[in-house]
């Protein structure tokens, strides 16, 4: 990966190659100019000691705000977004979010106030984020949540260390987390973070998990079930009171990837299947712009049973108004360094109490609806093999498409060409040139039909002109990339 400009085929406004926010420094350039600090070399000091300063200043790039804005502007109107395209990523329900919440999130009185501030003069804030717990609550059926963990993969260490903790307050100590062929990704990564063993559970034929198969899995050494459901396959867990049941006749727990939430929403709560404990990825479900490495949020609940174990902080109500409350009985302690991302809180306050109850539901109703219409116009295409119906989204193959040299990875660079971010690909493993689909509830019927449409297209293209696919994308600013060498061989430092 070479960080020149020549090589970077970025085209900016006036038709040459955009070059680096370095190779636009100039020596005493400034955006701004900050008041003298008034301190002298010696109360610096005094303040930070000589081991944390640095013996040179930083070489940071030297440019005007002009210069700034408009370099930004420049690479923002190059890249893919849910604001500029339609963005059916498989498994990550990537949404448009109102901008309303957006404005709200950043009115000053939410995004102004410092977590170290006095309870008295935060009131607002600790209201919104107890009743935003509580709404949770009644949209999952959990009994309490935490909003302390920051993104989805961070909630799902949290639930982990409760599992810990739950068997450890009974003197158990089992070591093994079974987890499903059609689950998220990063469970077995959490899992084994959390010094676990990890088992895979693989589906029966129908996708879905085999009650025969987890039986025989069983044993007092499965600490814990990590369920997705619906799962990578869109498939919603029809026997998912049996699953939950087994789990709990070992003394085992049964822990939700909450992610796939869209497609719950108003529908059935988890709570309700038997579930012990969840993560929600408000960034998914409850509006964030979501993409770019964050922000997030993932946020747990847990059964009455499990309360106990809740991270600290917590925040309580009580007849002078709403605290901070550290005494949890055998909490695991805290996660986070203040109470989660919290403009990514007030934002799924803003867009749950928007909506509503029967906007929630409806919500849900639009992602199936989506998804399933995405479906029926492309199966004469390429091959659902799993499930009459979806649910959120679905897994096509495009195995046929070999016989002609082309493959997902290829559809999906020839898919950025016609205007589309491309689906996931090759995940799930049990999919053979897996290619995941998530339209979710915010997309236009005419948009969906241009999506099929174009995949339509390039199925015939791949029988006609297969080699043109293969040179995909070539309408872009950026061409097809080495990916193996930038995986192996990450060159992440400016060298001028």
């Amino acid at each position: 990966m070479n960080q020149t400009s020549e090589t970077l085929d970025m085209v900016n406004a006036v038709g040459g190659p955009e070059p680096l926010i370095f190779e636009r420094s100039v020596p005493g350039r400034r955006g701004f100019q900050l008041p003298d600090s008034g301190l002298t070399q010696r109360e610096i000091d005094q303040f930070i000691p000589a081991e944390f300063r640095r013996a040179t200043p930083p070489r940071l790039p030297e440019v005007s705000e002009l210069d700034v804005v408009r370099h930004f502007t420049r690479l923002s109107q190059l890249n893919f977004s849910v604001d500029t395209n339609f963005y059916p990523l498989g498994s990550c329900t990537m949404k448009y979010n109102p901008k309303l919440n957006d404005r709200i999130a950043l009115w000053s009185k939410f995004a102004l106030v410092h977590p170290a501030q006095p309870d008295d003069t935060a009131q607002g804030m600790l209201r919104l984020l107890f009743e935003l717990e509580q709404l949770l609550c009644q949209i999952t059926g959990m009994a309490a949540f935490t909003l302390q963990p920051a993104a989805g993969a961070q909630g799902e260490f949290t639930g982990l260390k409760i599992i810990r903790a739950y068997h450890a307050r009974k003197g158990r100590t089992p070591s093994t987390i079974l987890i499903p062929d059609s689950a998220h990704g990063t469970n077995p990564a959490s899992a084994t973070l959390s010094g676990f063993r990890v088992k895979k559970l693989a589906s029966g034929p129908d996708g879905l998990i085999d009650l025969r198969e987890l039986e025989r899995q069983l044993s007092d050494d499965v600490a814990a079930l990590m369920l997705t459901n619906p799962n990578t396959l869109g498939l919603f867990e029809k026997d998912i009171r049996g699953i939950t049941s087994l789990l709990h006749e070992h003394d085992a727990l049964v822990y939700l990837d909450g992610a796939n939430t869209n497609a719950l929403l108003g529908i059935v709560k988890p709570g309700d299947m038997g579930v012990d404990l969840i993560q929600l990825n408000l960034h998914k479900t409850f509006s964030t712009p979501h993409g770019g490495g964050g922000p997030g949020a993932g946020p747990v609940g847990v059964t009455k049973e499990l309360e106990q174990f809740l991270p600290v902080p917590r925040v309580r109500q009580t007849s002078s108004g709403f605290r901070w409350d550290d005494n949890v009985a055998h909490t695991v302690g805290r996660v986070h360094g203040f109470y989660g991302n919290v403009g990514v809180l007030v934002r799924a306050y803003v867009y749950i109490r928007t909506l509503g109850r029967e906007g929630l539901k409806r919500t849900g109703e639009m992602a199936l609806l989506n998804a399933n219409y995405l479906k029926a116009r492309l199966s004469d295409t390429f091959p659902v093999p799993f499930g009459e119906h979806c649910m959120h989204e679905f897994v096509a193959s495009l195995k046929p498409l070999k016989a002609h040299g082309v493959n997902a990875w290829d559809v999906a660079k020839r898919l950025l060409d016609e205007g589309f971010y491309a689906p996931t690909v090759y995940f799930p493993l049990v999919v053979e040139e897996a290619f995941m689909i998530e339209p979710t509830e915010t997309e236009s019927k005419e948009t969906l039909d241009a999506f099929a449409d174009a995949l339509i297209r390039i199925a015939e293209e791949a029988k006609l002109t297969p080699d043109r696919i293969k040179r995909a994308p070539q309408n872009l600013p950026v061409d097809r990339v080495d990916d193996v060498k930038a995986a192996r061989e990450p060159n992440l430092r400016w060298h001028p």
